[in-house]
């Protein structure tokens, strides 16, 4: 298989600079059934300047640090963090990874001054003669088609339902439930029993798996669904504090397809519900300085749902952004197929 590009340009000449915009039209050629033919025509691409992306990369890389480094200086004492650990370690989000900026499926990097952008050294990256770095996107799908489906997938027919903020983070509360092993060391705002007193006295509404998953044993019969892996793309629903969490999941889960801007703005939304999650829930939260979003009182729900539909509204607009480069990735036929194959699941 070999690639052919055609240059468009569009040049600014003035005051001895030039600056030019590049479109490049990418075809793959190859594969021989019967008579040599196009295999794929890419979508078009704009290739980024040094001038351009070179900024970028460093202010991203930057952002980046700032977002991790109180993980990585705890992490260099073997100190804990009830709230914002729970992004590292579920979510097994690496700093070094995070920072590493990519421009995303449909966009290449001029070679910068002293030479070809670094992106050329990593995985899922082709260089052409001219210098253009971009995404190997034969590469990456032949390595993650099945997962870019099911990403694509899960995250549209999350996107056609509509928010239900009846949950009240109950989840937390479930698992902790009539049990006295607790994941977090903090003590419970009500107590043992008066924790089990909340639960017992609310209908549990969960519909996530990865959350209902760490039920207690005595939680799992009081939930009114039983969702299982299988059933996540059925069951999942905007309104979800974890599905809206998950943004940045299915960010790390495309990797150097996602535009950095994206990637970041998924992380810091997840730790923003994250914090949410934990307030609401029966930990006490006094020593890190977080007063508790109070669910088992009207003016905690009231407070929760207001919260909760805001990240929700949030998550939405990142949502429609993986989708999107999701797509892209699929390609308009592709697309479509998998959209088909979902709806069964929409606005269920």
């Amino acid at each position: 298989m070999y690639y052919t590009s055609t240059h468009i340009f569009n040049a600014n000449r003035g005051g001895g600079t030039h600056s030019r915009q590049t479109v490049i039209v990418l075809i793959a050629l190859a594969r021989y059934i019967g008579a040599m033919g196009i295999k794929q025509v890419r979508a078009l691409t704009t290739t980024l300047p040094s001038v351009t992306w070179i900024p970028l990369a460093r202010a991203h890389a930057e952002r980046a640090d700032q977002m991790t480094a109180g993980h990585r200086a705890r992490r260099s004492t073997g100190e804990k963090h009830a709230i914002e650990d729970f992004l590292y370690d579920y979510y097994g989000t690496r700093p070094a990874l995070m920072r590493r900026w990519h421009p995303g499926v449909g966009a290449g990097l001029s070679p910068a001054p002293d030479g070809l952008a670094e992106h050329a050294g990593w995985k899922f990256y082709l260089s052409y003669p001219d210098g253009i770095v971009t995404l190997d996107q034969d590469a990456f799908m032949h390595a993650r088609a099945e997962s870019v489906r099911y990403i694509h997938g899960l995250l549209t027919a999350t996107a056609s339902r509509p928010v239900f903020s009846g949950c009240f983070g109950l989840h937390e509360w479930a698992m902790v439930y009539r049990d006295s092993a607790h994941r977090h060391e903090l003590p419970l705002r009500l107590g043992q029993a008066g924790t089990n007193e909340v639960v017992e006295q609310h209908t549990i509404r969960c519909t996530h798996f990865d959350a209902f998953r760490f039920f207690t044993p005595e939680a799992v019969g009081l939930n009114r669904l039983q969702p299982t892996r299988a059933t996540q793309i059925d069951l999942d629903q905007p309104g979800c504090l974890h599905a809206a969490m998950d943004v940045h999941k299915w960010a790390q889960k495309l990797g150097p397809a996602v535009p950095g801007a994206l990637a970041l703005d998924c992380f810091a939304l997840a730790g923003e519900i994250r914090l949410l999650d934990m307030q609401a829930s029966p930990y006490d939260l006094a020593s890190y300085g977080h007063p508790p979003v109070k669910i088992e009182t009207p003016e905690g729900k009231a407070e929760y749902v207001a919260r909760q539909r805001e990240l929700a509204r949030r998550a939405a607009g990142l949502r429609s952004r993986l989708i999107r480069v999701c797509e892209a990735l699929l390609g308009p036929d592709a697309a479509a197929q998998n959209r088909e194959a979902v709806a069964p699941f929409n606005q269920r």
